[in-house]
């Protein structure tokens, strides 16, 4: 089983500078922009689903410690692995993942996090059960969480 550590150095082996400073634009992280203060590695979407496909056995803890680096392209992979697991799953694992995601929901806070990840987790999860959260995180004042929302729907 893969940590943190050798998933993170996995990421940063294919990092691409040039990329970087294009995604960092594209995702608008300059001052007052929605993604301000966001780093990028400049690693693209295919290659970050690679390496989540290979890390697939990553324990939630290593999973947090990746969705709370301020590497964006690290989120982007610990949700891509949570996805992963989550579609791999029933039941009681489901529903830890979903608590999961939800509990986290603060550091899914790119379109990009929410697109990929909360109609396969929580929009799966929750289309046979009572959707009350969904209602919360709309009138949240966060907008990654209202998008969490409409996206799980």
């Amino acid at each position: 089983m893969a940590g943190y550590k050798h998933i993170k150095a996995d990421l940063k082996k294919i990092s691409d500078p040039d990329k970087a400073n294009h995604l960092a634009r594209f995702f608008k992280t300059g001052k007052g922009e929605y993604g301000e203060g966001d780093v990028f590695w400049g690693i693209t979407v295919p290659e970050q689903r690679a390496i989540a496909k290979m890390h697939t056995d990553a324990s939630l803890d290593d999973i947090k410690k990746l969705l709370h680096d301020p590497v964006h392209e690290c989120r982007l992979t610990a949700l891509l692995i949570l996805v992963q697991q989550y579609s791999k799953s029933s039941g009681d694992a489901q529903k830890n993942i979903a608590e999961f995601y939800l509990s986290n929901a603060e550091k899914i806070n790119n379109w990009d996090l929410v697109d990929l990840t909360a109609s396969k987790i929580l929009g799966h999860y929750l289309f046979d059960k009572d959707r009350a959260i969904l209602y919360k995180l709309a009138e949240s004042t966060s907008l990654w969480e209202q998008r969490i929302a409409v996206v799980s729907t």
